[in-house]
This record gives C-alpha cells, structure tokens and sequence, in this order.
C-alpha cells in the first residue's frame, strides 16, 4: 500500500528527512487517472531516483472549459492501488487550498513556445499548467522530475519555466506509451465509445505516414493537408490543428530541414485528442 500525504507541510517534512540522509528525490507529476503511460514515467523515476513522489491533483486553472473539468475522472483509489507495486515512496494528493490558499493571486505565464497550437484552442491552459507545475516541483523539491512526451508542447513548455526561474529540478522527457494499435495512452481514452476507439488510432497513422513523407525535406504543406484529410475521412469531426514544428522550441517549419515534430489535436466522438511524432530531419 502506498503512503498517502495529503498536505504540504507534512510532505515537506518528509521530504527534507530524505534529503538529509543524502537521497535523490524524483516526482511525476499527474491529475490521476493513471494508465500504462504514467506508470511508465514512475518505473524511470523508480529506476533514476532514491525516493519517488507520485502527486495527484486535478488542476482547475488548466481547464478553459468547465465541463470538461467536470468530466475529469477522479479514482484515487484506484490509482493508489496501480502505483502500489510500483515501489512509489509517497503519493501527494493535495486538496485545493494546499495548492492555491485562501487569498492566492499569483500567476506565472510562460512565452515562446505557445504559438498556433494549444494556445489557440485552450486559452489559459498553459498558464494554469506552468503555475501548478512551479508549484508542485517547489512543494516536492524534487531533483528530478518527469513528463512523457505524449504532450510535447506541455514539455517544452516545463522546461522553459525551470530554465527561466532557475527552479533546481531537472526535466526528464519519457517516450510516449501507445497501445498496439499506436494510439497514445490518455486518461481522456476511456471516454471514447467502442465505435470511435476503433476508428482512433488514425490519428497516429496519419502522423506517422507524414512523418515518412517528410523526412527528405519536401514542402510540408501538402503532407500536411493530405494527413489532416486523412483523419476526417477516418471518422474524427474535426481537426483542430496538425503543424510541423521545430523540436528545439516549436518555431513553425515549411520543411522538415532539421529536427522537427508533427503535432495535432483533434476531436472524436466529443473527445479531444493529441498526439505527436517526430519528424527525422531531411
């Protein structure tokens, strides 16, 4: 059975006994609903780190659309029991008022990685991801912490808030989990009704079939159209945007002359997905 702390004081308690007998602390940040890619970002906190926290906060200031907080799923229990053989140290499930007191005013917004991708379609959401990651990595005082590279952009973007607040945790980025038939593993799939997991895995397909195509430097722009025509036909609704960008800091790339990333979001069957893939220079 894993340990559970539920405020921030006594998880700083805990934390500082293990620094001061000398161990690395590792966190993996989630708001639950664990699957197979989040305990693969706790098995390389396992294999990296002395100690390794697990925390659990479903984070509303990420969220630009209430329902959609609303239909967050919530299953601590169920999530304690996943990580318990995992050799998890201390799972940190903090209520509201541990995370933003009474009186909290504070924001931190992070730039030039946020351009024509989720910013565009989920105004705030990075902002609300940067505050409570600061947070959470601050509370923890991690050394180490890890994030899977399923959300690229939100990758990039922790990596930059540590880097410009001088924050001493190193980011450690771990490869998306996929099922067999290459969709991304995301607490979001379990929304999906049989019909449309069946038709998901298009998305990585088109992805993938683009990434080919690019990879000898051609104009990206009509791999680009003919990917997102491919994921409608498909079934999806909608595809809210599938760019070519640079892997060092997501500037937009007309070609795939150095290393570069595709990413998407789109929607199925009322459930917003994204995924990505990277892009081998031509």
């Amino acid at each position: 059975m894993v340990a559970i702390e539920r405020g921030r004081l006594g998880l700083r308690r805990t934390v500082s006994g293990w620094k001061r007998a000398g161990a690395r602390v590792g966190v993996v940040p989630t708001m639950g609903a664990l699957h197979d890619g989040h305990l693969s970002l706790v098995r390389a906190a396992r294999a990296d780190a002395d100690r390794v926290v697990v925390t659990l906060f479903v984070n509303p200031r990420q969220f630009n659309n209430p329902e959609d907080l609303a239909a967050y799923p919530r299953t601590e229990a169920a999530d304690a029991d996943l990580l318990a053989p995992l050799g998890v140290d201390l799972l940190y499930v903090p209520g509201g008022d541990e995370i933003y007191p009474p009186g909290f005013d504070t924001s931190v917004v992070v730039g030039g990685i946020d351009v024509g991708l989720e910013d565009a379609f989920r105004p705030g959401h990075f902002d609300g991801v940067a505050l409570v990651v600061a947070k959470l990595l601050i509370q923890t005082a991690a050394d180490r912490a890890y994030f899977g590279e399923k959300d690229f952009q939100q990758l990039m973007l922790v990596r930059r808030l540590v880097r410009d607040l001088d924050l001493p945790t190193g980011i450690v980025g771990c490869a998306t989990v996929r099922e067999p038939d290459g969709l991304a593993l995301s607490s979001r799939n379990r929304r999906l009704a049989a019909g449309d997991r069946a038709r998901a895995p298009a998305l990585h397909a088109a992805l993938a079939a683009a990434a080919g195509r690019l990879a000898d430097g051609r104009p990206a722009a009509p791999v680009v159209d003919a990917a997102r025509a491919a994921v409608l036909a498909a079934g999806w609704s909608s595809v809210e945007y599938l760019a070519l960008r640079r892997a060092s800091d997501l500037a937009p790339l007309d070609a795939a002359t150095e290393p570069a990333r595709l990413l998407a979001a789109a929607w199925l069957g009322g459930v917003r997905l994204i995924d990505n893939v990277a892009v081998r220079a031509g």
